[in-house]
């Protein structure tokens, strides 16, 4: 990995530590700037990232690797917190509010004006910040003249941390709400509010609403999920747009229906990776993505002619087949294109999944403990391992051994005639690679709530004994399975902890199926075409490691009573110094899965999270301790936070939810 110093950029940076957009109501959002140091004599264009994580503790340390970087390619970077987050003022109401939109244009409006801007802004962002990039875009402010936008999406309802498939996503739910709240209620850094911290802290506390309760208070796709969901108008995106994801990601699907949907000039990549960037993630390899970034903005912020509109529309990475492992530093494979995409080179060959007999499936609900987590986040063991011990607790179809390799690129579907014992039920179909000594890769998988079958907005109940022509369609993969190997489809009705389970215990029958596979003939030229540049960043922040977050998932199974925990530990930074303005920053994150063989309301969530700051001997932040459990007619969600400086409780709260089951 290459490190560019700032003053050998083409362009010598300089940085604004921290400066205030004023909106037009009065609301000051907290900003940070890069740009070249004769930007005022010579404007560049700006690119925004605009994100709730905090840029003074939060992402500093990635955005020191990057900013500076394409800031001296001739441009201004700029981090901007969003309203009610890090300095800026305001409450955090929600993820993706008409009103951080709606600010979001006017700072784009803003940058445009300023002197040494060059009137042309663009915008980038990961995960919410590629989210609301997307989103900005459909509000077609003038001065946005394109966007990257990565491990994000187009539909909120089918991929974020809400729902899949209309399924309760039980590993990332309350988790991410319980996150969010715990790091809305840091304080602002006391430095830059010298007067005002605590005062903004505690209204914070007192007045950041939680977020679960409009999640699990939508579980269908309502106006609620649809707002913010650009697949509802792709046209209303004119400007280029470039679609980033990973295989490990939980947003990969969005690249593939962005690329077909949209109208304009666009461009999607998709590495073997984690959600993370593609210059420093797992699995590897990375990739120089600021260089591709820097083609990407010369292109269509400043009317250079880079060539990158000539290459492929998308590139993809082929997964090789290899021994399945919770984790791995660098994923065989090799680089795929498509010229356009849907590809007309991309044939769908069904596949009868014939049967002798119905599978029959009845439910063991601790299977799942081999999925690994929704959205990896490259960590020590995020990843699914070996399939087997899933596989022999579901209904599997194992087909011929295959004659020569079949490369996969796109979504694989299987149409599945079934019934259920149950008026509510769910199904899990995993695609799995079989080697010939009987272990069992993850190709690619997918959840289905059977009363979502026709719709999510308007689900419906099953007829229990009836029969029931169902497609589930599989999460996009690019994967080749060599000759000598099986494809295996098991299905199930439980797949914990990724889907809250049905309320009773469900025995699924399948009396016949197709098996849809995306077939790409592949090219040798591809090698050639595809060649990336090494990784170059600028010179990393100064920080000190002072403390190691947990990292890592383990399973405990008690014999004796059928109880099943699964331990997830998410390293989050642990505790570290930052050297340039003495900032301690402190997080862990502690989740357990719970579930008792034999019955599908034992499951329960429970997380523990902590998030401070400091400086000196002074420490504030917060802790959040909260919990999800389920009887046949609601889910209960219980809440604590509490608030602290310097060892002593400043403010508490606690909140008790009941969320009536609406066909989940």
């Amino acid at each position: 990995m290459g490190v560019v110093a700032w003053d050998a950029l083409p362009r010598p940076v300089r940085e604004i530590e921290h400066t205030w957009i004023e909106l037009g109501d009065g609301t000051r959002l907290s900003a940070r700037f890069w740009l070249p140091e004769d930007a005022e004599h010579s404007p560049v264009p700006a690119i925004l990232e605009y994100l709730p994580y905090r840029k003074r503790d939060g992402t500093v340390g990635r955005d020191y690797d990057r900013q500076p970087y394409v800031a001296g390619h001739g441009y201004a970077t700029v981090r901007v917190d969003i309203r009610g987050s890090g300095e800026s003022d305001g409450i955090l109401e929600d993820e993706y509010t008409r009103q951080e939109l709606d600010d979001a244009v006017e700072v784009i409006a803003w940058l445009a004006s300023r002197p040494w801007c060059s009137g042309a802004v663009g915008m980038t962002g990961i995960s919410w910040g590629g989210f609301n990039a997307l989103q900005v875009a459909a509000l077609r402010p003038p001065a946005l003249k394109a966007i990257v936008t990565l491990c994000s999406t187009d539909d909120r309802y089918a991929d974020d941390v809400h729902y899949r498939g209309g399924c309760v996503l039980a590993t990332d739910m309350l988790h991410w709400a319980s996150s969010m709240l715990t790091w809305n209620a840091r304080p602002p850094d006391p430095a830059l509010l010298p007067d005002t911290w605590r005062e903004v802290w505690l209204d914070r506390i007192e007045r950041t609403p939680l977020y679960i309760e409009r999640w699990l208070g939508h579980q269908r796709r309502d106006e609620y999920w649809k707002h913010g969901s650009v697949c509802e108008d792709y046209d209303a995106i004119q400007v280029p747009v470039y679609a980033v994801g990973g295989w490990a990601d939980g947003y990969t699907n969005a690249v593939f229906r962005l690329l077909a949907g949209l109208s304009g000039p666009r461009k999607g990549l998709v590495g073997p990776w984690a959600h993370a960037f593609p210059d420093d993630a797992l699995p590897g390899p990375s990739i120089g993505w600021l260089q591709e970034c820097v083609r990407w903005w010369d292109q269509w912020l400043k009317g250079r002619d880079t060539g990158i509109m000539d290459e492929p529309m998308l590139r993809a990475y082929v997964l090789e087949s290899v021994e399945p492992r919770p984790s791995y530093d660098v994923r065989a494979g090799r680089w795929a294109a498509e010229a356009v995409w849907p590809s007309p080179r991309i044939a769908a060959q069904r596949v009868p999944l014939e049967l002798a007999a119905p599978l029959v499936h009845r439910p063991t609900q601790s299977l799942g403990t081999e999925a690994g987590v929704w959205c990896a986040q490259g960590q020590s063991a995020d990843l699914a391992g070996d399939q087997r011990p899933d596989d022999a607790l579901s209904a599997c179809v194992d087909l011929d051994p295959l004659d020569e390799e079949l490369e996969l690129l796109g979504f694989p579907a299987v149409e599945l005639d079934l019934e259920v014992d149950r008026p509510q039920a769910l199904v899990c179909v995993r695609l799995c690679d079989i080697f010939p000594d009987g272990a069992s890769a993850l190709v690619t998988r997918g959840l289905l709530n059977l009363s979502h079958r026709e719709s999510h907005e308007h689900p419906e109940p099953l007829e229990p004994g009836r029969r029931y022509p169902v497609r589930v369609e599989l999460d996009s993969i690019a994967y080749a399975v060599p000759a000598g190997h099986r494809l295996r489809v098991a299905v199930s009705s439980t797949y914990w902890p990724w889907a809250w389970p049905s309320p009773e215990p469900v025995t699924l029958r399948v009396h016949g199926g197709t098996l849809e596979l995306p077939l790409r003939p592949a090219r040798p030229e591809d090698a050639e075409l595809l060649e990336f540049a090494a990784p170059e960043h600028s010179p990393p922040l100064e920080k000190e490691q002072e403390g190691i977050a947990a990292d890592g998932r383990s399973l405990r199974r008690d014999y004796a009573t059928g109880r099943v925990e699964q331990h997830f530990d998410y390293d989050v930074g642990g505790t570290i110094r930052i050297v340039p303005i003495d900032l301690v920053s402190e997080d862990t994150n502690h989740s357990v899965y719970t579930i008792v063989e034999g019955d599908p309301l034992s499951a329960e969530f429970t997380i523990h999270a902590a998030s401070r700051i400091g400086r000196g001997e002074w420490r504030a932040g917060a802790e959040v301790t909260a919990s999800m459990r389920a009887d046949r007619e609601a889910f209960h969600v219980t809440t604590e936070l509490t608030a602290s400086e310097n060892g002593q409780e400043v403010l508490s709260h606690r909140w008790e939810h009941r969320f009536p089951r609406d066909n989940v």
